[in-house]
């Protein structure tokens, strides 16, 4: 939710109004999937990367606002955290080198990053979850200085009636209880957007949900939180808990959760925000003036206001996008299931195989998701972020296979005609898809080489778990800045 808001507080008819409002915006953008002309943007592709910020003893370094003052780029922008920022890489093309010149435009952003944040003492860290990170330190006084952090904050808690627990059960145990959702501060990610035509949406859509799994089993990179060892993507449990409105009765009640796999294939995009908008109740109740049913009888593109503000606090893994550019509409997939790091190449190689992979998917006359149910699916999603890379997962015509053998013998094939249905050039094709084969063969992800490191830190000598967290993260910093991939380390 990127969208800037005052601090305000908000009455009886500012809800009355917005849902009014909310439900215009769906009956106008109904009648522009039946008669307007939205831009195609074939092979459009976009990405956000959020980062922390650690100081010179690895613990979270409060700062971004310094760090983005140093900057002075508005291609890097404030995240929940005061210990996180986010680059937005500008959107472009996959065919050719299109995904080569992400990965040089990220590089070279996070090199300046990495120099100006040093001018403030402070280092970025690209990782699913800041192993140093202390409970302590995540209350209400760590949420960044944007108003429409603290406003959230406060209608989520508002609509919970009471505080949030933390409950997560993996190699070790984790209970806490949190006052606001700082923890969700905890969970940085990489995202990938991708334009589709709006008749494509839902093929693009069910496959990105289908293929979330083996991204999450393949791409795991937070083991650790609060100094436990938890699931091998651990931001996984802790962003669903983190930012939940629901008391305990309504979670019994089965209300639905505000961040959501979901609980069905779609056959359109309409599906997706016609449910946002049915289940959810607003959080940020905020009216803009606009008509969106007048601008459309004028002629004119409306902007949905209310519509992208209430889809964008409804928390998808995969998440429906509509947007104007330019004067001319587009939707597209956002994909929000991987965490940040361990290096650029490797999420570039994440990047590679998601890309061609749901291009490929969508593209098959009998599609896999009409071979799997929708439980199986989200079953494979949280099995993937609880054992990452030793995941055994779910396929149609394999059964319960090894996620890297399903990749292996089954989806880098099809990543590579993908890829190949885009026009990537074969080189870039075939170096990033060949970094996901040997992370395979090498069974290494950043999650495993996490753990591996911890325990052998733990093996060599008797050590406090916080030393522990802070070797670890001396050791990963260098790596992740050599962009070697993972499975060399």
């Amino acid at each position: 939710m990127g969208k800037d808001v005052e601090t305000r507080v908000f009455s009886r008819e500012d809800r009355m109004r917005y849902r009014d409002k909310v439900r215009q915006c769906l009956d106008a953008f109904a009648r522009m999937l039946a008669e307007s002309t939205f831009e195609d943007g074939r092979g459009m592709s976009g990405l956000e990367i959020e980062l922390n910020l650690v100081d010179e003893d690895y613990d979270p370094a409060l700062r971004n606002q310094r760090v983005l003052d140093a900057l002075a780029d508005p291609a890097f922008v404030t995240e929940l955290g005061q210990f996180n920022i986010e680059i937005n890489v500008p959107p472009q093309q996959l065919r050719e080198d299109g995904l080569a010149r992400f990965e040089a435009q990220v590089r070279e952003s996070l090199n300046a990053a990495e120099e100006h944040a040093a001018a403030v003492d402070t280092r970025l860290a690209m990782i699913g979850i800041l192993p140093t990170l202390r409970r302590d330190l995540l209350t209400p006084d760590v949420l960044s200085a944007n108003p429409r952090y603290a406003l959230l904050n406060e209608q989520i808690f508002t609509a919970r009636g009471e505080d949030l627990l933390i409950a997560i059960d993996g190699v070790e145990r984790l209970h806490v209880r949190c006052d606001s959702i700082a923890p969700e501060a905890a969970c940085t990610s990489v995202q990938f957007h991708l334009q589709v035509p709006p008749q494509q949406f839902a093929a693009h859509w069910n496959a990105a949900q289908a293929v979330a799994a083996a991204q999450v089993a393949l791409g795991a990179n937070a083991p650790f939180l609060f100094g436990q060892e938890l699931w091998r993507e651990t931001r996984i449990p802790l962003f669903e808990q983190a930012t939940d409105t629901r008391a305990e009765e309504l979670k019994s009640q089965g209300v639905r959760p505000r961040v959501w796999f979901g609980e069905r294939w779609v056959t359109s995009i309409f599906d997706l925000f016609e449910e946002n908008v049915r289940y959810f109740p607003a959080l940020l109740p905020i009216c803009e003036d606009e008509d969106p049913i007048a601008a459309l009888d004028a002629g004119e593109v409306p902007h949905l206001g209310e519509l992208r503000l209430h889809n964008g606090t409804v928390y998808r893994w995969n998440r429906p996008i509509y947007d104007v550019v330019d004067g001319r509409p587009h939707v597209r997939v956002e994909n929000r299931v991987l965490p940040a790091g361990p290096t650029v190449v490797d999420s570039m190689a994440n990047a590679a195989f998601y890309f061609g992979l749901v291009h490929r998917l969508a593209e098959q006359d009998r599609p896999v998701w009409t071979q799997m149910s929708f439980g199986v699916a989200e079953e494979n999603f949280h099995t993937a972020a609880r054992h990452g890379i030793d995941a055994t997962l779910f396929w149609p015509g394999l059964g319960s296979v090894p996620v890297t053998e399903l990749v292996l013998r089954r989806l880098l094939p099809l990543a590579y005609e993908g890829l190949d249905g885009w026009g990537v050039a074969p080189a870039h094709r075939d170096r990033l898809l060949g970094i996901i084969e040997q992370r395979c063969l090498a069974h290494r992800n950043g999650a495993s080489w996490q753990v591996e490191t911890v325990h052998a830190i733990e093996g060599a000598g008797p050590v406090g778990r916080d030393d522990t967290m802070r070797k670890l993260l001396q050791e990963y910093l260098p790596r992740m800045h050599s962009n070697v991939p993972v499975h060399e380390w």
